[in-house]
């Protein structure tokens, strides 16, 4: 069982939500705000209100945190936390068209509901609204554009990574490793430091928590890839074993195709005509990701990563009730069953 949510994310779900909800409302078309407002999960597809069915909110309370560490207030974070918000999910409306997923957080994808065009459409809107918040924030926003902007290339870059990864027969650790950096690090080391360079931040500041959000990206990264093999889909609100139906190469699944034994063998045979095409396969292929030591590779990885984002916040200059929320989060990511 995971441990309770850090009470950081209920602290200031309110204000980042009111202002994310503000930011919304500011995108001209109906259709595409309808579409951004149902994938934030506050409304059905007809748009009528419903009870939050959101994300964890992981990404804009660290903004917002960050700030706070670099000497500011939750208001110079405000602008950052809503950008990465709408980028995030910008990236999850078309991941989802990408990877022909059905659910999200229990309810339908948004292409799923909306259909393919128009869920892209949604997510390039979710992308230049975000960019517009910064640009609007003034001098703060001045700051943290740049860094927002090349966190979306490194993003968009691995994710590009991750789709030419699929059904290929030949990748290394390292390579699964880098693709994961882009695909989540980089939008989490942009979260992490982008409150701190809009409250002007000194510099050490920024890198130490820069690094602090690429290491905890990596171990959520490392983590979700370990619930999408054996999480509960109750919980996950995805289907069982969803990375291996889609024929993911994700981090556990490359460590098990390059430990060398039997077992490794046994599933680049099962995987070599692509994804597996019935349930009874998706079982086995699974089993032997197991057998093949991958889960429990990821799970040591993700540790290490941890440990490692924990160091950074060790000499952190910063209020300690603020280093003990960032901590916080940190062990929350990799303790998560969902």
């Amino acid at each position: 069982m995971s441990k309770p949510a850090p009470q950081v994310l209920a602290r200031v779900r309110e204000p980042i939500q009111h202002a994310l909800r503000a930011a919304v409302g500011g995108i001209e078309d109906d259709r595409m705000r309808l579409i951004a407002s149902y994938q934030l999960g506050w409304c059905d597809r007809d748009g009528n209100l419903v009870r939050y069915s959101g994300g964890k909110g992981l990404r804009p309370t660290l903004v917002v945190v960050s700030a706070q560490a670099g000497g500011g207030t939750l208001d110079d974070g405000l602008a950052g936390a809503v950008a990465v918000e709408l980028v995030h999910n910008f990236s999850l409306l078309h991941d989802d068209v990408m990877d022909r997923d059905l659910e999200r957080h229990h309810r339908p994808t948004g292409w799923a509901v909306f259909g393919e065009g128009q869920a892209i459409l949604a997510g390039n809107a979710m992308l230049i609204r975000a960019l517009e918040v910064l640009a609007g924030d003034g001098e703060r926003g001045g700051r943290a554009l740049p860094a927002m902007l090349a966190a979306t290339q490194r993003l968009i870059s691995g994710q590009s990574d991750d789709l030419h990864f699929e059904g290929a027969t030949e990748i290394s650790v390292a390579d699964v490793l880098h693709m994961e950096a882009g695909k989540t690090a980089a939008l989490l080391a942009c979260s992490a430091s982008i409150g701190a360079l809009a409250a002007n931040a000194s510099a050490h500041i920024v890198a130490a928590l820069s690094e602090y959000g690429h290491e905890l990206g990596m171990a959520f990264q490392l983590v979700d890839d370990i619930l999408g093999i054996t999480g509960d889909p109750a919980v996950t609100g995805k289907s069982a074993s969803s990375d291996v139906r889609a024929g993911k190469r994700s981090a556990p699944v490359v460590a098990a195709l390059n430990a060398g034994t039997d077992a490794s063998r046994r599933l680049a045979d099962l995987l070599a005509g692509g994804a597996p095409s019935s349930d009874e396969d998706v079982v086995l292929a699974t089993k032997l990701i197991e057998e093949a030591g991958g889960i429990d590779w990821a799970a040591r990885e993700a540790d290490a990563h941890l440990s490692r984002a924990l160091d950074q916040l060790e000499a952190l200059p910063a209020p300690q009730h603020v280093v003990a929320d960032l901590a916080a989060v940190a062990r929350y990511v990799v303790d998560r069953d969902h």
